[in-house]
């Protein structure tokens, strides 16, 4: 059980990068098609990115990634 709370923004900084996380996954896992690359979606690229520096931490990926570590189960 993770013992920090996190902040609103970096609360939205991680939901962001799982929204990223899943979105490349689906575009990776769709039926194959060698004629183009999967393609993820601008948007979803852009509101992680806005979320990592609302929360300040661009550029700041270990602190990210550590509380990313402590707020998502490990499957």
């Amino acid at each position: 059980m993770p013992t920090a709370v996190l902040t609103d923004r970096e609360r939205t900084a991680v939901q962001a990068y799982l929204r990223l996380l899943h979105t490349v996954r689906a575009a990776f896992d769709g039926p194959p098609d060698g004629r183009r690359p999967p393609v993820v979606p601008p948007s979803v690229l852009a509101e992680a990115e806005r979320a990592l520096a609302d929360a300040g931490l661009t550029g700041n990926e270990e602190a990210f990634f550590r509380l990313l570590q402590n707020w998502v189960p490990q499957p």
